[in-house]
């Protein structure tokens, strides 16, 4: 628990400092979405808490939730293992993400 708190601290400050840059599936997909909040410096923070949380299989599904939320609400209630599996894993990057860049 103190190793995450510690390694949650240093990427928060990270994405302090973040350069103006937005990569990877996830900061994209925020990025492209064009929503009121969205940001270059949200969305690189966003994608740095999917980085910690996710492999990059699971971060090229979440980014598709960003188009089209419905996704999102299918795969939660899918009721196969491996979709309960990848959404719990989902639920750990959506904390992760309030908690850094909230």
């Amino acid at each position: 628990m103190m190793h995450r708190m510690v390694l949650l601290g240093a990427l928060v400050l990270l994405a302090a400092c973040g350069g103006g840059r937005v990569s990877g599936d996830v900061g994209e997909a925020c990025m492209a979405a064009d929503r009121k909040a969205a940001s270059t410096q949200l969305c690189s923070c966003v994608q740095q808490a999917a980085s910690l949380t996710l492999n990059a299989s699971d971060q090229r599904r979440a980014a598709t939730f960003f188009e089209d939320p419905q996704l999102a609400q299918d795969t939660r209630q899918a009721g196969n293992s491996s979709s309960a599996r990848f959404w719990k894993r989902y639920e750990d990057f959506s904390a992760t993400s309030k908690a850094m860049c909230g």
